[in-house]
């Protein structure tokens, strides 16, 4: 099967997870976003966490939720008329716990209006075989971006790509911090700090010419822009849209 192409109409949107599984009603995206990335979305609800977390360190936050949503049959019925109706091309996160789980998914979402891709996050502790078959596994009608983790991108890349994604994103790196009695909590680490590991990562891909959507540590346009000259073809911006006022 052919990769289809992925043509971005802007090279700004934000992250999965940061503005909600659809853009609001009447409502355009923060400026310099021209597309919009869904909450992450599986095919059974999720819960959230049974104790979320939010804890700042110096340089950032870690966030554990458990990625929360009301699954792929909710999620459509409450959200695919305003994904046709948004100004803003939409891109459909999707969260798999296996490929065939993921097939599933793709043949349900790739016919809908206004869906430009899918992002396929892909678990932070996937092997290269797992990345490799979920990237298989999204192909379809759709253009496929896998999200990677940051930490991993240069790891899985060419499984990714082989497969038949379209492009790499990436996903926020983990960690873990002492919460309250000193109890360690694990989750995904977002800030100005995820920055420099950003730009490395953008650097060492686009010396080979893959394609790559950059994120981490996007706090002002100027970030974005430095992630750009380093090679990527675009940019998400995370939690970085809560917390200034430059977007």
């Amino acid at each position: 099967m052919e990769t289809p192409a992925l043509d971005l109409p802007s090279q700004w949107m934000n992250a999965a997870g940061s503005l909600g599984f659809a853009p609001a009603a009447g409502q355009s995206l923060p400026a310099p976003l021209g597309l919009f990335v869904t909450n992450p979305i599986s095919l059974a609800p999720r819960r959230a966490a049974e104790t979320p977390q939010l804890l700042e360190f110096p340089g950032g936050v870690l966030l554990h939720s458990g990625l929360p949503n009301p699954g792929l049959s909710a999620a459509l019925k409450k959200h695919a008329s305003a994904w046709k109706r948004a100004a803003a091309p939409v891109i459909v996160h999707l969260l798999a716990q296996s490929p065939e789980e993921l097939r599933k998914m793709t043949l349900r979402v790739e016919s809908l209006e206004n869906v430009l891709a899918l992002e396929i996050g892909i678990p932070a502790d996937a092997s290269v075989s797992l990345a490799n078959e979920l990237c298989q596994a999204g192909r379809g009608e759709l253009p496929c971006i896998a999200q990677l983790p940051l930490t991993r991108a240069l790891e899985l890349c060419e499984a990714a790509l082989q497969a038949g994604a379209a492009a790499i994103s990436l996903g926020p790196a983990r960690g873990s911090l002492p919460a309250a009695r000193g109890q360690l909590v694990s989750g995904r680490l977002y800030g100005p700090a995820l920055l420099p590991q950003a730009l490395e990562a953008t650097r060492q891909l686009a010396r080979q010419s893959l394609p790559v959507i950059a994120a981490g540590g996007v706090y002002s346009p100027t970030d974005g822009e430095a992630l750009l000259a380093a090679g990527a073809i675009a940019v998400q911006v995370d939690v970085g849209l809560w917390s200034t006022s430059q977007w």
